[in-house]
């Protein structure tokens, strides 16, 4: 393989795999600056909790996807499957999010992927979520779906859906920088749903500690909802839009990369399609790819003779070319498949959106 910069490299550090008398002394000092970070922490949520801070409520319907942890959850599939659910319900949904890391006057790398994946549903992206969900109402979004919203608190929402990653359900169990965590565990109490994402890479039994850790943690406090999941690859896309079945993967030689928050992830899911991975390359999350990124995986796909190159949706709408170093290259789609809740979670979310309108509009970016 080529040298290439590594995704996983603070991910091994802060779960402890990463040994040696220089990883201990970084974690050392991870661990001190994760105090600060925890009180801004405390303070803000203290700040949600008590009236302190002013929360804004949206005109229509407002339903969050988000997390605990940084990285990969799974969040992007189930923002589709929410999408989908507000059409079938008869509502115009818009999805709101930050942008992370997308450039002036671009679209985030999560927009770009579910405009392939639900074309036709707005995206209104912008740091400040109040005014995002103005002006998707005011576009005439009927409801809001709010793409990593779990602590960006300040905007209202009629239901806050957090996604637990069974491979690493809790970020280490510390707070960043130290760990993976946004916030402290607690803050699920203020879930209305939880949903176990990739149930299928870990047993029964042990989706059961992770339920009795959440609800530890909730303080028998359980969301209303609670569901488990797998994402499952439903077909390969190229960049100009060509679908072609999974089974093309299967007893081939492939070259993989990716810029997500679980790249073990993925490979895990090649593994499982039958593909013999001769080359796999995770970058960080949200990579911004470059000329010299695409030149040494297909000099490195090449090297490895691969029969295809294969990504993320996510990465292949940043790196849109149907070859790389004259290998095809690919990416996987991948959908919410639910294995137990979607029924409870189907009611939910149906309940919420036959509320009608709430009446108090928010007014821009307070």
């Amino acid at each position: 393989m080529s040298v290439l910069p590594d995704g996983d490299a603070f991910r091994r550090l802060v779960d402890g795999s990463r040994r040696g008398a220089a990883a201990t002394l970084a974690r050392a000092g991870l661990a001190a600056l994760s105090v600060p970070y925890a009180a801004v922490v405390h303070v803000r949520n203290s700040g949600y909790d008590t009236g302190l801070l002013p929360v804004r409520r949206a005109a229509v319907p407002v339903v969050s996807v988000g997390n605990l942890t940084l990285g990969g959850t799974g969040k992007t599939p189930l923002v589709a499957w929410l999408a989908r659910r507000c059409l079938a319900a008869g509502r115009r949904p818009t999805i709101v999010s930050r942008g992370y890391g997308a450039a002036p006057g671009r679209t985030s790398d999560e927009a770009a992927e579910l405009a392939l994946v639900v074309p036709g549903v707005p995206h209104v992206a912008d740091r400040d979520r109040v005014a995002a969900a103005a002006a998707a109402t005011a576009g005439g979004a009927e409801a809001i779906v709010l793409d990593d919203g779990f602590q960006h608190r300040r905007l209202a929402r009629d239901l806050d859906i957090v996604t637990i990653d069974c491979t690493d359900p809790f970020g280490c169990g510390r707070l960043f920088p130290r760990g993976l965590l946004r916030e402290p565990a607690a803050g699920l109490r203020r879930a209305g749903a939880l949903i176990l994402t990739r149930c299928d890479h870990v047993h029964p039994g042990r989706r059961s500690e992770i339920l009795a850790a959440a609800s530890d943690h909730c303080r028998g406090r359980m969301p209303a909802v609670v569901a488990e999941t797998v994402h499952g690859p439903v077909r390969l896309r190229t960049s100009a839009g060509a679908e072609i079945p999974l089974g093309m993967l299967r007893g081939r030689r492939v070259a993989a990369f990716c810029g997500i928050g679980n790249p073990g992830a993925f490979r895990r899911t090649l593994d499982g399609l039958g593909a013999e991975v001769v080359a796999f390359h995770p970058f960080a999350d949200h990579r911004v790819y470059e000329h010299a990124d695409a030149e040494n995986l297909g000099a490195a796909a090449a090297a490895a003779r691969a029969d295809f190159v294969v990504a993320t949706l996510k990465d292949l709408v940043k790196l849109p070319r149907e070859t790389l170093g004259g290998i095809p290259l690919v990416a996987l789609e991948i959908a919410i498949q639910f294995l137990a809740g979607e029924e409870d979670l189907d009611h939910l979310v149906g309940a919420i959106l036959s509320r009608g309108m709430p009446d108090n509009r928010v007014g821009g970016g307070a």
